[in-house]
């Protein structure tokens, strides 16, 4: 266990001090007295933080889609941990862009029957089936058609539909309109409390890479913050039995204890014809969060302001020429610090179109990806409204666990800001304005949160507890889990993860 933190410490000061260059690379104006204090984690893989002149041009290479050239460079001699980080997002990038015309065409027939190699060969010119022609072949994303059925209006008319299952359905907005009615009526911010039971369970199959008699296999699975609205965390069972559970974080900036909190496993393969199954079943309440904001009463912060979350983090949050020029548009000369906040999250969700998204760890930065290709998941989505915060003087973090709604849970983003009088404020830059005719609901999701959540992460790209020794499967968010295998990472693709949420 000390080794284990030593080397997590390690690891992070390299981190960090790549993030520093990075920046000061990034613009020669700053000095080191300019870069963020304390610093933070760059929640990204050495290989977007590294000034090493060889990585720098294979970041290039991958981004233009040469990746056998950027294999061939990242052989040379002098090999490091950023360089091996590249050449493993390679890897993760032909995963994720693996599916070629004709194995979309069988997938897009069975919502669009007729539909013909010259159709998708249109919709690929228009940018909406997302591809990438990597070494001079086309590729689809793996995950479509997810993106065509969102933005490419002949395929979404001429998609087929399974006929609706009849029965009575539950409504996000009808719990919006109980969340605020009941925080009108008792005066209280913290009203319509949830108890969720959660089973997690994480399978590494026989066959994954290192997988052998003998080997170990340490895997981290995701677990409850105490954190306002959400207490009563309580953990009923683990399997195997006596896993390590990380400390709740605490306190504001920098936070302490575990921003990405876990429950830790380790174990030995005694017979690597059978799989590995690690087990957690937790409790926990989530309740709502709905202050009674006033644009009249928000305040500036004070001049001794020292919680941070204000500065630069690179690679995710940079105040590139393009961001404070579209800060200064939105903003404009306005100086109240909720109205600003305001003006971002509506700007976000007019203007970045929530798509199926890569993997993170092959992003190079997010809210530059969000501002360049105008679309993004709720990660990207959260990480350019926290940038544009931060650059427009707000005080804005990250936040991201589970959505949890009775009829769709998944693994979700958000972000919190800072205004006085109220303190932090939780925003959903994707779930966004609602399609409500009630004002208070169209804009319920910013400064409010609903009772169906599971905050994991109270920031992101965490060390884990204890550390993780390789590239982690996401290096900058935690909600699957993570594993290795003697001191290897596993990827995602070799493991398999199940969720249920029990509502009590």
């Amino acid at each position: 266990m000390t080794l284990g933190f030593t080397r997590m410490h390690v690891r992070s000061g390299i981190h960090l001090l790549a993030a520093a260059l990075f920046i000061m690379l990034s613009d020669p104006t700053l000095k080191a007295a300019d870069l963020p204090h304390p610093p933070e984690p760059s929640g990204a893989s050495l290989a977007f933080t590294s000034d090493d002149p060889v990585v720098v041009r294979a970041c290039m290479l991958i981004e233009q889609g040469k990746l056998a050239e950027a294999e061939a460079m990242l052989k040379q001699p002098g090999a490091g941990p950023a360089r091996q980080e590249a050449m493993e997002i390679i890897v993760r990038i032909r995963a994720e862009f693996n599916l070629g015309a004709e194995g979309l065409l069988n997938r897009l027939r069975g919502s669009i029957p007729d539909i013909t190699a010259d159709d998708l060969s249109r919709w690929t010119a228009a940018g909406e089936a997302q591809s990438r022609v990597l070494d001079g072949k086309l590729f689809y994303f793996n995950r479509e058609p997810s993106n065509i059925f969102r933005f490419y209006p002949d395929a979404i008319a001429r998609r087929k539909l399974p006929p609706a299952v009849a029965g009575e359905k539950w409504r996000l907005e009808d719990h919006l309109a109980q969340v605020i009615a009941e925080a009108k009526r008792t005066g209280r911010r913290q009203v319509l409390p949830v108890r969720h039971r959660v089973h997690f369970t994480i399978t590494v199959p026989p066959g994954a890479p290192g997988f052998i008699a003998g080997a170990t296999v340490r895997a981290w699975l995701p677990f409850p913050q105490e954190y306002r609205q959400q207490g009563d965390v309580k953990l009923i069972s683990t399997s195997p039995a006596g896993a390590f559970v990380a400390p709740s974080a605490s306190g504001e900036y920098p936070i302490e204890g575990a921003p990405q909190r876990t429950v830790y496993f380790e174990q030995k393969v005694e017979d690597a014809s059978k799989p590995l199954v690690f087990d957690e079943v937790f409790e926990y309440t989530s309740s709502a969060w709905y202050p009674l904001l006033d644009d009249a009463l928000a305040r500036p912060l004070p001049a001794d302001w020292r919680g941070g979350n204000l500065n630069q983090r690179p690679p995710h949050i940079l105040f590139t020429p393009e961001l404070q020029k579209t800060v200064a548009e939105v903003v404009g000369a306005e100086t109240n610090p909720l109205i600003k906040a305001r003006r971002i999250f509506s700007w976000v969700d007019a203007n970045i179109a929530y798509n199926a998204e890569v993997e993170y760890s092959t992003i190079r930065s997010l809210s530059g990806k969000a501002l360049a290709s105008r679309r993004g998941d709720c990660g990207v989505q959260t990480m350019l409204f926290i940038a544009m915060c931060r650059c427009a003087g707000v005080p804005a973090r990250w936040q991201s666990g589970w959505e949890t709604k009775p009829l769709d849970w998944n693994m979700h983003d958000w972000a919190e800001i800072y205004v006085e009088p109220w303190g932090w404020l939780p925003v959903d830059a994707s779930y966004g304005r609602r399609k409500s005719d009630d004002p208070e609901v169209r804009e319920f999701y910013f400064g409010h949160q609903d009772s169906y959540r599971l905050i994991v992460n109270r920031d992101y790209g965490s060390p884990l507890q204890p550390a993780k020794q390789s590239f982690r499967s996401e290096p900058l968010d935690f909600q699957r889990g993570e594993v290795e295998i003697d001191g290897k990472n596993l990827y995602f693709t070799h493991w398999k993860y199940s969720v249920k949420f029990e509502w009590m």
